[in-house]
């Protein structure tokens, strides 16, 4: 992910747009579009102080780069337009909170959440390690094991 240092956004605008359709399943070849409200929500982003649109995470911007939100389960059109009026109220109620930006610059809007935080990353990779290494010794004590009895027999 580009987005990668934390920042602080501030809302400017939090508007519910007509409803745009939405592929219901992703990767599936006969696609159902499903319509449902597109929320913008631009913040002011204070480590440049541009104005840019915020996204919720690095897969909302893949999906559907016209919306903030992209709701997960589209079933029911009343809870997903109930979601979406909640989620634009609470942008407006709570008006800074921090964000992910790009310091490169190569994208040019902001998230609200990392899909794969570096914590995440870390502890994914230093479990199977730690299980890898603590095979391998049980495999180099057994043998040690092994070469002292047969030793211990040939005296």
């Amino acid at each position: 992910s580009v987005w990668t240092t934390e920042t602080v956004c501030k809302v400017l605008k939090a508007n519910i747009k007509d409803k745009v359709s939405c592929p219901n399943s992703e990767g599936s070849e006969d696609e159902e579009i499903f319509p449902y409200p597109c929320l913008q929500v631009w913040v002011n982003l204070t480590a440049s102080g541009q104005e840019v649109m915020l996204y919720h995470t690095e897969d909302t911007l893949e999906r559907n780069p016209k919306c903030s939100y992209v709701p997960d389960k589209l079933e029911n059109s009343k809870e997903v337009k109930a979601r979406i009026e909640t989620i634009a109220s609470n942008f407006k109620k709570y008006q800074t909170f921090p964000c992910y930006y790009d310091p490169g610059g190569t994208q040019t809007n902001v998230i609200l959440s990392r899909l794969y935080p570096s914590k995440g990353l870390l502890f994914a990779f230093l479990w199977p390690t730690l299980m890898f290494t603590g095979g391998c010794l049980i495999i180099v004590l057994v043998k040690i094991s092994q070469y002292v009895s047969v030793l211990s027999a040939w005296q």
